[in-house]
């Protein structure tokens, strides 16, 4: 009882000093029906009245100019980009330019496979060694394979990127393939491509790709059945001596100062072989048509046709991503009923009046020198053939000059950038688009390259169609 007494005439003693005014402290007439009812009192302050002793820091600037990418490259080639952030966190990535269509007849699926060993034993340290370190400085690993790249990817406090760097570089220039490990992932592939059929759009993607294409870009990401047998630690580790060169990588980082990035990375990488950059195996766009029957309850269709040039046709490629968001789509069900609020014209158009559908949606995969954009839909089975030639009619009304107005194509433009923009707050894909951007053209042209979306004119969204790429069709009929 004496401290509580003590405390209180200490908190009387005090309070005018504590309290942003002194009538304050004085109890406001009404009661509790005035707190209810919302009574007047005239002994509280108006609150365009400063404090007393109140300092307020100054307001932040209207514009803060984005940090800048650095960019070096080391004697046998391989670059280290970076850029600072506010962030108490880094990502650290390194990507290379290796993927399925750098495989050959001997090597198929050594990606698919590269992808599940990445992080595991190394000559250095065992997985389990590796595993505790991450998990000691609460750090997040990942590695993804694609056609044409892949990346391994580091994110934890700022801190550690001394300990980030060495491990990620470690787990991808001496991984040691141990013959338990491979077959172990080995096994997981064989269960992952036997649960494939529940992968609709996974199966789509690689049937437009196969149908599509002759050369690289057709032969598969998934690795195929008649591989699991075959591949073994022999076969990766010529695979990465063959492909994972100094001038085919790049490091790049998210949240590090450059000059400290270099100074750990460059002893670390400066002896990779600066074997010359083949050329990029060739693939050319032919079209076709692929069909599946499926023990499913729903029928999947997808429609595409060539993005010609790919990512070095820079004008076409930014036309087809503002294309994608003007036709946009989706579930029948979005946030709020069918279809309300959504201004995208898959929406407008299709799931708003074909109950039907349960999906419809455009996509696209674009790579160095060629892509592929369409229509994905997902249907009853007696409804298929209508959703191809709702998607076929989509398609060629969008590329029908005059159907596109200038109000649908400005929010497209927008909406857009402010996609790119919001992704590139994450420090994860801010280092993923340095790696990638830096691997495809050289340098990273930054956030300011977003700009010339705004000087697109409406006919520019009207991209020519040729070609039949294909479709897979899963169902019970």
């Amino acid at each position: 009882m004496y401290r509580i007494g003590s405390h209180l005439r200490s908190l009387k003693q005090h309070g005018s000093s504590r309290l942003a005014s002194t009538s304050v402290a004085k109890q406001s007439p009404g009661g509790l029906f005035g707190w209810l009812l919302g009574g007047k009192s005239t002994q509280i302050p108006p609150l365009d009245i400063p404090l007393p002793g109140i300092t307020f820091p100054p307001p932040l600037p209207d514009f803060i100019e984005p940090a800048k990418t650095i960019v070096t490259t080391l004697p046998n080639g391989i670059k280290i980009a970076s850029e600072t952030s506010m962030s108490p966190a880094a990502s650290v990535g390194l990507y290379v330019d290796c993927g399925s269509i750098y495989e050959t007849p001997n090597s198929s699926g050594a990606s698919h496979l590269l992808e599940r060993m990445a992080f595991k034993s190394t000559t250095n340290r065992s997985h389990l060694r590796l595993v505790r370190e991450v998990e000691s400085i609460g750090g997040n690993i990942s590695a993804s394979a694609s056609r044409e790249q892949m990346c391994y990817t580091y994110d934890a406090f700022k801190a550690y990127v001394p300990d980030m760097v060495e491990v990620l570089i470690d787990s991808v220039r001496n991984p040691a393939f141990f013959d338990w490990e491979v077959q172990e992932q080995l096994q997981k592939i064989k269960a992952e491509i036997a649960e494939a059929s529940d992968n609709p759009q996974g199966l789509l993607l690689e049937a437009l790709h196969s149908a599509g294409y002759s050369g690289a870009l057709a032969k598969p990401l998934m690795a195929p059945e008649s591989a699991i047998h075959r591949l073994n630690s022999s076969i990766l580790e010529e695979f990465i001596a063959e492909n994972f060169t100094a001038p085919r990588m790049v490091l790049a980082a998210s949240g590090v100062e450059h000059d400290v990035l270099v100074s750990i990375a460059e002893p670390l990488l400066s002896d990779l072989p600066g074997v010359k950059r083949p050329e990029e195996p060739k693939s050319v766009y032919v079209g076709g048509d692929y069909r599946c029957q499926a023990d499913s309850p729903n029928t999947h269709v997808a429609l595409a046709f060539e993005v010609p040039g790919g990512w070095y046709e820079e004008k076409t490629a930014i036309i087809v991503t503002v294309l994608q968001m003007l036709m946009g789509g989706g579930g029948s069900f979005s946030a709020g009923g069918p279809g309300k609020g959504m201004h995208s014209r898959l929406y407008l158009r299709i799931l708003n009046h074909y109950q039907q559908i349960e999906s419809f949606s455009a996509f696209t995969s674009i790579y160095n020198h060629s892509g592929l954009f369409g229509i994905h839909a997902t249907t009853s089975p007696d409804f298929a053939s209508k959703a191809v030639d709702l998607a076929a009619g989509e398609l060629l009304e969008v590329a029908t000059p005059g159907n596109v107005t200038q109000e649908q194509l400005d929010r497209a433009k927008q909406a857009t950038k402010s996609a790119v923009l919001m992704n590139l707050e994450s420090r994860a894909v801010a280092s993923e688009d340095m790696g990638r951007q830096i691997l495809t053209y050289g340098e990273r042209f930054g956030r300011g390259s977003i700009s010339f979306w705004a000087e697109m004119e409406t006919e520019k969204s009207h991209i020519r169609l040729t070609g039949w790429a294909g479709w897979l069709v899963s169902s019970t009929v």
